[in-house]
């Protein structure tokens, strides 16, 4: 039997997928920033393959560029119908970058198994991904971001909101709560096995897939 990795999120919380009505278009628009053309069997441009992804992981790389250099950081991100939202320290540098007028780049990604190939060139790995450009606005009214980030608890653990402490004036004051529609923007999928040449097929060496298993444990209290 061939090895299988196997990487165990543990988290105080349990994994709950999130479905909200959509009211944007089913289809992003395909435009010269984002049309996938290396391997463009694999593009998607419907929502319906995105929305997953940004459900799934809550994780993206925020790229902007500052006096010319370009930064990308990691940051927690959730979907709430058709556009996602981030949150960061008011007045900090990356709130001041991403209201500043400019376009943004919001990316996804996931690794789901390694493909191994008879030949060294054909390793390849099978994922999902996502990039969105757009740009971000700041959500100014308090009621309307307590809404935003009961939806991010709620997708977490449904029922949560209403245990926990609401954010107080003073927290909410210091958080600013940033907004982009998903307009434009492109999947991209790999699944299946290895491509191998024909001349390859021969040799003596295993070829498939090592799957990276992932799942939420039990909760860990503290």
């Amino acid at each position: 039997m061939e090895p299988v990795f196997t990487d165990t999120i543990t988290k105080s919380t349990t994994h709950y997928s999130v479905i909200n009505n959509v009211v944007g278009t089913p289809v992003l628009q395909k435009t010269p920033q984002s049309e996938v053309k290396r391997s463009a069997n694999r593009a998607s441009y419907q929502t319906e393959d995105l929305y997953p992804i940004i459900d799934d992981l809550k994780m993206a790389h925020i790229c902007f560029n500052q006096d010319g250099a370009p930064v990308s950081i990691p940051m927690l991100c959730w979907r709430v119908d058709n556009a996602i939202y981030i949150h960061g320290s008011r007045g900090s540098r990356l709130i001041k970058q991403l209201t500043n007028g400019n376009r943004s780049c919001v990316s996804f990604a996931e690794l789901n198994s390694w493909v191994m190939a008879k030949s060294a060139f054909h390793h390849s790995a099978n994922y999902r991904s996502a990039v969105l450009f757009g740009q971000f606005e700041a959500i100014e009214d308090d009621e309307l971001q307590l809404e935003i980030y009961q939806h991010f608890v709620e997708q977490l653990e449904p029922g949560r909101w209403e245990q926990l402490r609401r954010p107080n004036e003073k927290e909410i004051k210091a958080t600013t709560l940033l907004k982009m529609e998903i307009n434009e923007g492109a999947v991209k999928i790999r699944t299946g096995g290895p491509i191998d040449d024909p001349g390859d097929l021969s040799l003596p060496v295993w070829a498939g897939e090592l799957p990276l298993i992932k799942q939420w444990g039990e909760k860990v209290e503290y």
